[in-house]
């Protein structure tokens, strides 16, 4: 009211920072699929691609070149509110067709060997065309073989969005999307974390940095890029505040897994990036973590 009375001006990073961060309760299942891509360098749409399963029952993966983008979602949300996809055809159903070429092979348990996928000549598909495209480059679908697995596992199919690289679009061949569909009829999107510690990184961290800046900027123009702060690396799987505690908590939304369970409750902006915590989850409780101890002594 004119008077000169001081007053203190708290920012909204301050007032944000003081709210309680939520922890969340994880919810632990067995995913029976695994799928890597082998040899990503020498992949395109002219030579194929050579992909490696690692199932924990028989599987059957299908890939589906040129699958309508818009029909694969609309195929997602099938399996949320009309029927489950649980098998190949349940997933050709939903899409209506709308792929060029579909693939098949039966992966035994715990087989890892390489599955190698390409268009037939006589498809005369060079490239998708420029972004932002109609069609996936590659969606591949992992089921389970047997249907009485279907009734123990709560994850009963994945699907994994490929790019693979043409004449009109170069960039790297990587795993863009991989949902995991549960027999209850949701699906989730399988995000990988990042390590604070010298863990396993992903295959794009093995590039230069001018080939890491030159896929982003070609993830963004497609708008597939996400806000992924870079990874910084360690000597060891310690906590990077106390550098004694073993890290145990991931940070949402920045999937940042840096901090023990000393130190997770003195932080609401991760260590790592700065950016606020809304919630956060332990990757083994402490009861999990004197198991290992013990077994380990």
């Amino acid at each position: 009211f004119g008077l000169g009375v001081p007053v203190i001006l708290r920012n909204s990073e301050e007032t944000e920072s003081s709210t309680r961060v939520l922890k969340k309760r994880m919810r632990q299942v067995k995913n029976p699929f695994g799928l890597e891509i082998s040899h990503p360098d020498t992949a395109s749409v002219a030579k194929g691609i050579t992909l490696t399963p690692d199932c924990l029952e028989d599987c059957v993966l299908t890939c589906y070149w040129g699958c309508s983008v818009q029909k694969l979602h609309e195929a997602l949300q099938k399996h949320v509110y009309c029927f489950r996809i649980n098998t190949p055809q349940a997933l050709e159903d939903a899409l209506y067709n709308e792929y060029l070429y579909r693939q098949q092979h039966f992966i035994q348990k715990n087989d890892k060997e390489e599955k190698y996928c390409q268009l037939p000549e006589d498809a005369e598909v060079v490239d998708f065309g420029p972004v932002p495209r109609a069609r996936y480059p590659l969606v591949a679908l992992l089921t389970l073989a047997e249907e009485e697995d279907r009734e123990i596992y709560d994850i009963i199919s994945m699907v994994a969005v490929i790019h693979v690289p043409d004449e009109s679009y170069r960039l790297s061949c990587r795993i863009l999307y991989q949902y995991l569909l549960l027999a209850q009829g949701q699906y989730h999107d399988l995000k990988q974390l990042f390590m604070s510690a010298n863990s396993t990184a992903p295959s794009s961290c093995d590039a230069s940095p001018g080939e890491r800046s030159a896929d982003r900027s070609l993830l963004e123009k497609a708008g597939l890029a996400e806000d992924e702060p870079e990874l910084h690396e360690e000597n060891s799987k310690d906590c990077v505040v106390c550098q004694n505690g073993t890290v145990n908590w991931v940070l949402l939304p920045c999937r940042h897994t840096c901090l023990c369970d000393s130190c997770v409750k003195y932080f609401q902006q991760c260590p790592m990036c700065r950016q606020f915590v809304q919630e956060s989850f332990p990757l083994s409780s402490k009861k999990e973590q004197e198991e290992d101890e013990s077994t380990q002594i």
